[in-house]
């Protein structure tokens, strides 16, 4: 994939308030990117920026090979679908769709044509005449997709645009946008604070924190191998452990409260690790109680069920052990034939050392 969109050194201002960081960051051609993070970390601020909805205080941002400062926004080769959709309930669905197609020198027959092909591009066929406030909440997503997909933009910019839908609708259409994105072939970047639904939609994922970034990685190296314990406290669950790390070769000799002697591997621990006190981090899924009569290779430690929360699919077991300040946190899948334990009940933890996560800050 080429760069499509390039930041260098981007700052924002808003009086003395420093928004945006010393951003510098590349986004390729055709991926699904995310912003990622808490209020207030920037993230929206910066998808503004690419927009051209704000100047950047200083530094520079090229879309396509082109420098954006002083384009504004409606002459940048993005678009961008809002939060709240602006769908306007006045006119029909079809009318939403071709609201940006006002100062197109297309006659009217070839504009119909752009609007049904657009409104069947998010399963809409066939709605163009209906009254846009007619319209169930994830139905008015997808006009607002379409009126933005009309224009064929080089980057679609998407604001929270799920974060309006309930649990059920909000799952169905993460799908949809990523069949939508895959089948338009052009570069999505959205803004959400959801970590599960940057895990599920996205090609990259930038984690952002007070104006910066924090880290930038595919799903699966964010969740694994997260740099730092702000981020692996941000994406998901996470236990965390004293550690001492004593040696750095291959492996990293570590000393983990309530563990033990641990040999982790050294892609598990951030780069420049060195000999001195560290945070250690296990995701749940990857400790397991066992149950009676079970046996396992893994290694072993005991505890005790501090407290119990019951998902229907999952369990979520608090286990105290040993020389840990904190219960650690077991998810476990609910099988048939097998327990749910009660609070105060005696256990063992199977957990492995490639599952250590060695951390920053």
């Amino acid at each position: 994939m080429t760069d499509l969109i390039t930041l260098q050194g981007v700052n924002k201002y808003y009086g003395d308030y420093h928004a945006l960081r010393q951003i510098d960051l590349k986004i390729r051609q055709g991926e699904f990117f995310s912003l990622l993070g808490p209020s207030g970390c920037g993230k929206t601020t910066l998808l503004r920026t690419i927009a051209g909805f704000e100047e950047t205080s200083s530094g520079s941002l090229h879309i396509d090979g082109r420098d954006m400062r002083g384009v504004s926004a409606n002459h940048r080769p993005t678009n961008m679908v809002f939060q709240s959709y602006a769908i306007f309930p006045h006119l029909s669905v079809g009318e939403n769709v071709a609201f940006g197609l006002r100062k197109d020198p297309r006659g009217k027959a070839e504009k119909a044509r752009a609007v049904e092909r657009a409104l069947e591009m998010v399963g809409l066929g066939g709605y163009g005449g209906r009254r846009a406030h007619a319209l169930s909440g994830g139905q008015r997503q997808r006009v607002a997709l379409a009126r933005a997909l009309i224009l064929e933009p080089k980057v679609l910019l998407l604001d929270e645009p799920l974060s309006a839908l309930d649990k059920k609708m909000r799952e169905q259409m993460q799908v949809e946008l990523m069949r939508l994105q895959r089948q338009v072939g052009i570069t999505f970047i959205l803004v959400t604070h959801d970590q599960e639904e940057a895990l599920v939609m996205s090609d990259r994922i930038a984690v952002m924190f007070e104006g910066e970034i924090g880290q930038l990685d595919d799903p699966e190296t964010l969740y694994r191998r997260p740099n730092s314990k702000r981020v692996a406290s941000f994406i998901g669950l996470m236990n965390f452990l004293r550690g001492r790390v004593t040696e750095v070769g291959a492996q990293i000799e570590v000393e983990v409260a309530g563990l033990g002697r641990c040999a982790v591997p050294a892609e598990q621990a951030p780069a420049g690790a060195a000999p001195g006190d560290m945070s250690i981090g296990i995701r749940p899924e990857t400790l397991a109680i066992l149950f009676e009569g079970e046996t396992t290779d893994r290694r072993v430690v005991r505890g005790m069920v501090d407290e119990v929360v019951y998902y229907g699919d999952m369990t979520y077991y608090d286990v105290r052990i040993e020389g840990v300040e904190k219960p650690l946190t077991i998810s476990m899948k609910n099988l048939i034939g097998r327990p749910v334990l009660d609070v105060g009940t005696a256990t063992r933890v199977a957990w492995d050392e490639r599952s250590l996560v060695l951390l920053a800050g």
